[in-house]
């Protein structure tokens, strides 16, 4: 594995039609969480998947909170920037095209962060049970991304009209936003399995 700023997972890419993907776990999880999930919904893609630098009680994610929901969102800026420099970093290493990131919750927010700072990181996001990462974020060009965030409309960390404004404001930056709310809370479903299969099926060059 290349010395890089993260500690990450590499898994090459055997489509040259798919688009890389940029794996980011939730709190707790680390590199190799999603690489069965990254290898199922866009088989052929090459997977980047880092694992965050911040441990709260031990747990790996990708930036502080100051509690359940309430996020330290100085840090959230500092954070979405160092990662999407290791994005640079990991394409400039792998000859990767602008990843597409597919984030679980606490990797979800920082995927959106991300898409509002520092927009030419990525190419697109499935975010999966994202909330608003920054009360004051940015006017961002999102114009040409494609962004498919799920939701769960029982979900007891996130209130659904938090993830409806997250999703209003990417689609005013210009992304091309399907939101989904599904009768689910905060855990993965295998309705979520089959809209991402589907999503990145209508993806591909």
């Amino acid at each position: 594995m290349t010395e890089l700023s993260f500690i990450h997972r590499y898994e090459p890419g055997t489509d040259p039609k798919r688009p890389p993907l940029l794996l980011l776990h939730g709190t707790g999880g680390n590199e190799n969480d999603l690489l069965g999930l990254g290898r199922t919904i866009s088989a052929g893609s090459a997977l980047l998947s880092p694992r965050g630098r911040i441990l709260e009680n031990g747990m790996p994610r990708f930036f502080r909170r100051l509690a359940e929901g309430v996020f330290d969102e100085e840090d959230v800026r500092f954070r979405a920037n160092e990662l999407a420099d290791f994005v640079g970093e990991a394409r400039s290493a792998y000859g990767l095209e602008a990843p597409v990131a597919v984030g679980f919750s606490n990797g979800a927010n920082i995927a959106a962060a991300m898409l509002l700072l520092r927009p030419e990181a990525l190419a697109g996001a499935a975010l999966l049970r994202a909330m608003v990462p920054l009360s004051d974020a940015p006017q961002a060009d999102l114009a040409g991304k494609r962004v498919l965030m799920i939701s769960g409309a029982m979900d007891p960390i996130i209130p659904a009209d938090n993830a409806k404004r997250l999703a209003a404001s990417l689609s005013a930056s210009g992304a091309d936003v399907q939101h989904q709310m599904l009768p689910a809370g905060h855990n993965l479903s295998q309705t979520d399995l089959s809209l991402l299969v589907k999503w990145f099926g209508l993806s591909g060059k």
